[in-house]
């Protein structure tokens, strides 16, 4: 009997678990459901949340995929720097293709990989003289960022784990917070209509545990583990990829994630640790 995918869900009080992910995932919106996954690098949404990415896309889950980053730092021999960043994109699209996600829903940047710390926060584009990245005389990953949450208008958005060890990881992590922000308010019109509604976000691991532990997993059967394990081998360019292969087929079929709650500052919510004790 083929194992179906089965979703868990930790609650103060008890663990949900089912394979109807209405039954699991907070607020389930049906046929609307709408999923990005956000990352630094060509390779991290398939290794980090690879599963639960074709959990979703088997449940008939809208979804889309966006990678800030033009893997140049990727290069394993010399004769590779010059030509990896081209090389690196051709291997995403393969990839995704892959793992079934229709090609018009991968967003592709150009921002140079190992530096996205210096590509956070948004510019205007002629003042930089960074055009590579440039949406509507716009560019930085909050201007990047803002444009596909307005283009995509997810329910859910799966981003890095907020304590990576790659600050590429920290980057993406600290600016697409910032940019679901903006991208529910007016600011910046150009870069499409406001989001009605702040989405439900949800770490992934790639390199380093959680802040706290995991409140989902999620598990697969096998051809689905087959199928991610097929789609990381297509960055062939990554000479060390087999060992990362090795890795994820050790790790099995579970994948976990932690949900993150949007809170914004609520001053009220101190006012009884100043009360007076009577």
């Amino acid at each position: 009997m083929t194992m179906s995918i089965i979703f868990k869900r930790r609650t103060p009080n008890r663990i949900l678990a089912s394979s109807d992910p209405a039954k699991v995932w907070d607020d389930w919106r049906g046929k609307d459901e709408c999923w990005l996954f956000a990352a630094a690098h060509d390779d991290d949404v398939v290794c980090g949340a690879g599963l639960t990415f074709l959990a979703g896309l088997r449940n008939g889950v809208r979804t889309h995929a966006v990678i800030a980053s033009n893997g140049r730092m990727g290069y394993c021999t010399p004769e590779q720097r010059s030509t990896i960043a081209k090389v690196r994109v051709e291997e995403t699209r393969q990839s995704f293709e892959r793992l079934g996600l229709p090609r018009e829903n991968l967003h592709q940047f150009n921002y140079d990989d190992g530096s996205l710390f210096q590509e956070t926060g948004r510019r205007f584009a002629s003042e930089s003289n960074d055009n590579r990245n440039a949406i509507e005389g716009g560019c930085g990953l909050q201007n990047s960022l803002t444009w596909v949450l307005r283009k995509v208008r997810p329910t859910r958005v799966f981003l890095p784990n907020r304590t990576d060890l790659h600050p590429d990881h920290r980057a993406v992590h600290q600016d697409l917070i910032i940019s679901i922000f903006h991208a529910q308010g007016e600011i910046w019109p150009e870069l499409g209509l406001p989001i009605a509604e702040i989405p439900k976000l949800y770490e992934y691991a790639t390199y380093s545990d959680f802040v706290t532990p995991p409140t989902m997993q999620v598990r697969v059967p096998e051809e689905l583990v087959k199928l991610r394990l097929e789609a990381v081998a297509l960055y062939r360019s990554q000479l060390q990829i087999e060992l990362l292969v090795e890795s994820l087929r050790k790790a099995g079929n579970g994948e976990y994630l932690l949900e993150m709650q949007f809170d914004l500052l609520q001053p009220g919510k101190y006012d009884s640790l100043f009360d007076a004790v009577t």
